[in-house]
């Protein structure tokens, strides 16, 4: 199994970043085009891509303004079933910016470099809305 750990500057406080990852309407904003998220342990995660690629897990930990953690995996994809992984993300206040650190664990090790080139590519886009930039349309992971 792999992990995953990447780090975004994001030009916004924690506060309005911890909503881009506990809101469906902000979160679509930056990743998907459809998303279920009831932000509480134990609540839906779930987000459609725009080649209609599902994916599907539960809220584990929810701590206002410093962090989300959420299993993650795909409806239709057998190499990552859903819930099968953990994505945990660290907001780290740093003036009026956050820091933030994604670490996704249990990744297959034959699904870790694609699952790192999506996070590559949506970590920029969560930046730019939650930074009060419009990400335009999502052409997903290269």
């Amino acid at each position: 199994m792999s992990r995953i750990v990447l780090e975004q500057r994001i030009n916004a406080p924690p506060a309005i970043v911890y909503a881009y990852l506990t809101d469906a309407d902000k979160w679509r904003r930056w990743q998907g085009v459809a998303a279920t998220l009831d932000a509480r342990v134990g609540g839906l995660f779930s987000m459609v891509m725009g080649n209609g690629m599902n994916a599907r897990g539960a809220f584990v930990e929810l701590v206002p303004e410093r962090r989300v953690v959420f299993t993650w995996g795909w409806v239709d994809q057998p190499g990552i079933p859903p819930g099968s992984t953990t994505v945990e993300i660290d907001l780290i206040a740093d003036g009026g910016e956050t820091l933030l650190v994604l670490t996704h664990r249990d990744v297959p090790a034959e699904e870790a470099a694609s699952q790192r080139m999506g996070w590559t590519h949506y970590l920029p886009r969560l930046a730019a809305a939650a930074g009060g930039r419009d990400p335009g349309v999502d052409p997903g992971p290269a």
